[in-house]
């Protein structure tokens, strides 16, 4: 008898698919990490169930059809190494639910943290202004100003597609009167303002680590991982012009990932206070408006 076959439950998928994800050796790091959560969070959506599911259900029997869906998904998963929110269209960050697909990256940052926590001690007033650089879903502008209800942010982006995803999102959390999507390369065609907080997690990913990324990653748009050599193309460009938008006591707050090494080595004189999270993750900066008038 095929071993399919023998599926009934939730509960027999569910043990299946973890053990097949474990012999497929498969990578977590799109919002889950570890192969219990990615499968029953594929399952649940393969049968259009809540996350949040009575463990009762895990004894009830699947149809035909249903069994069909689960497959489906649980394949592409481990045949393609598609990541499970591109699966389902859903990726969680500061605990809101947000559209994405393979146009942008899957919100994955530790940069979530300091907007939960404010941005404190950094930010000593909530700030009137606020861009975030390279916004992609929108996730990071849309959790700002949540945040910071009373601020209008700018939230900006080179690539039409992403900010497509940005609108999606937008709209999904009511925010139109406060969010602005701007197509931009950096600063190049953004208003003249000065921003009390700017905010990025532009790419940064070096030409050597981008060879080795597990093959999760190859399903994310190469743009908005890839940034030269070093993985600094984008991160000295904000560097070099951010002063010009900021406030006199604005902040800069920039996510370097791996590239934080290289960033250090190539501007040793420049005071970055590197950021530490509760939650893990790291490579994040802060520098204070005053302290970029040095870099050129």
């Amino acid at each position: 008898m095929n071993e399919i076959q023998q599926l009934l439950t939730l509960r027999d998928w569910l043990r299946w698919a973890v053990s097949r994800f474990q012999e497929a050796d498969l990578f977590y790091g799109h919002g889950t990490d570890n192969a219990w959560d990615e499968a029953l969070a594929l399952i649940l959506h393969a049968l259009h169930l809540p996350q949040e599911v009575a463990r009762d259900v895990l004894d009830a029997r699947l149809t035909e059809e249903e069994r069909e869906a689960v497959l489906t998904l649980l394949n592409r998963r481990i045949k393609d190494r598609v990541p499970v929110p591109y699966l389902t269209h859903e990726a969680w960050f500061t605990g809101l639910p947000f559209y994405v697909d393979e146009r942008v990256l899957i919100p994955r940052s530790p940069l979530g943290e300091l907007i939960e926590n404010h941005f404190s001690p950094w930010l000593t007033e909530p700030p009137e202004q606020i861009l975030d650089l390279c916004t992609g879903s929108g996730c990071i502008a849309i959790a700002c100003a949540y945040a910071f209800p009373e601020a209008a942010v700018d939230a900006s982006d080179l690539s039409e597609e992403a900010l497509c995803i940005a609108k999606i999102n937008v709209s999904r959390h009511h925010v139109e009167h406060q969010v602005s999507l701007i197509r931009s390369d950096l600063f190049d065609d953004l208003p003249q303002k000065k921003y009390g907080l700017i905010v990025s997690n532009p790419p940064y990913v070096d030409r050597e680590d981008m060879q080795t990324l597990p093959a999760e990653y190859r399903h994310e748009p190469k743009g908005a991982l890839q940034a030269g050599g070093d993985g600094l193309d984008i991160v000295m460009r904000i560097l070099k012009n951010a002063r010009d938008f900021l406030a006199p006591d604005g902040i800069l707050i920039v996510e370097t990932g791996n590239s934080e090494a290289a960033l250090i080595k190539k501007l040793p004189q420049t005071p970055f206070t590197w950021l530490e999270f509760s939650r893990g993750g790291g490579g994040v900066f802060m520098l204070h408006a005053e302290q970029l008038t040095e870099i050129a």
